[in-house]
């Protein structure tokens, strides 16, 4: 089996509303789809979601990248070969990782569609559905309170909310939703925004509320203020841009610094790194979270498939489709009261044409 046919499609995707985290507001968000086909047939898909900050890359960027690398390295390559071609096709395109992810989902998708079985299976399978949190941005109390109503009456029992603006708003934020809502799960992302202190003072003042998660309350590169902030509180701390490649995962679980990770596929460079990483994190005592960025649905899906293959993959956030207009993807899995459940089709779930 060859590839011999490789294209793309560039998405530009306007937000239903615009969100605002720590350190920008995004109002619009551009992926790119791959499309590789092989002389039996089979055709595969990939998807790219760049952001400057997290994947280090423009969308100019990758475009330009799929147009100059991707597809004459890919065309007529022999795509049982994959882990060889992603290690070639990484060093190519110098640490572009939604590029070098679009690129691995793809090979993916088309190997197990070979198989004929959903990307979850041909990666080992281990569950069949994994509940995700929704996400409630950087905004007033008041907007925060009536967003958090919205998602409940949805179906959804876990909220991500992110701050790292403002300490005392944050704090009452929390308060106010395990007030108005016991029994629903909290996660809370600050997003870079804290200093040590910050985060022991949010920690005091909301210890109380049962918290799942505190994720990376503090600047990237300065992994010990991470680690002094553990030793003191006993809410799981997570690494999430602190974590982007295999070598950060091996320091972050060496030196304790972290109890869990948040894997995004566009940030780290795919699935096959992913794996990888979470092999790290398991081996270093440090569950896994898969993440993600704004992706339209093949994106989500391939992180869910992911999530359901490894046992070390304890929880999901994969809702960054939900606000994003003009998603050609439908049907890849469905939404049922906050879990999330892959389609049955091969692959990622898209029927070949």
């Amino acid at each position: 089996m060859k590839i011999r046919m490789v294209s793309y499609e560039r998405l530009n995707l306007p937000l239903v509303e615009p969100y605002t985290i720590a350190y920008e507001t995004v109002a619009e968000v551009v992926n790119f789809v791959l499309r590789i086909e092989t002389d039996t047939g089979l055709v595969g898909y990939g998807c790219a979601a760049p952001d400057k900050v997290v994947t280090l890359e423009t969308p100019d960027q990758v475009e330009e990248a799929i147009k100059a690398t991707v597809i004459p390295f890919l065309k007529g390559s022999n795509p049982y070969m994959f882990s060889r071609l992603i290690e070639e096709v990484a060093g190519l395109l110098n640490q572009q990782s939604s590029t070098l992810a679009m690129v691995d989902m793809a090979l993916m998708d088309l190997l197990s569609k070979k198989m004929d079985v959903p990307l979850y299976q041909f990666l080992g399978g281990y569950r069949t559905s994994i509940p995700t949190s929704i996400t409630i941005g950087i905004m007033s109390i008041d907007e925060t309170m009536k967003r958090a109503k919205d998602y409940v009456e949805q179906g959804f029992f876990i909220l991500k909310v992110k701050g790292g603006k403002s300490l005392s708003e944050d704090i009452e934020k929390m308060v106010l939703l395990r007030e108005k809502y016991p029994s629903i799960h909290l996660r809370f992302d600050g997003n870079q925004g804290y200093s040590i202190q910050d985060a022991l003072v949010f920690y005091r003042d909301t210890h109380d509320l049962n918290i799942e998660i505190f994720e990376q309350p503090t600047r990237i590169g300065k992994d010990y203020r991470m680690g002094k902030i553990r030793e003191q509180i006993d809410i799981p701390i997570m690494a999430d841009e602190s974590l982007k490649t295999l070598k950060d995962i091996f320091r972050l679980a060496k030196n304790e610094r972290v109890d869990m990770i948040n894997i995004k596929l566009m940030k780290v460079g795919g699935i096959q790194r992913a794996i990888q990483m979470n092999a790290v994190a398991k081996a270093g005592n440090i569950e896994s979270m898969v993440g993600c960025l704004d992706e339209c649905r093949l994106g989500i899906s391939a992180g869910l498939h992911f999530s359901l293959s490894r046992p070390n993959v304890k929880y999901a956030d994969l809702d960054g489709h939900f606000d994003l207009q003009g998603d050609p993807f439908r049907n890849l899995f469905r939404l049922e009261k906050g879990i999330l459940y892959p389609n049955t089709s091969p692959g990622l779930g898209v029927l070949n044409p």
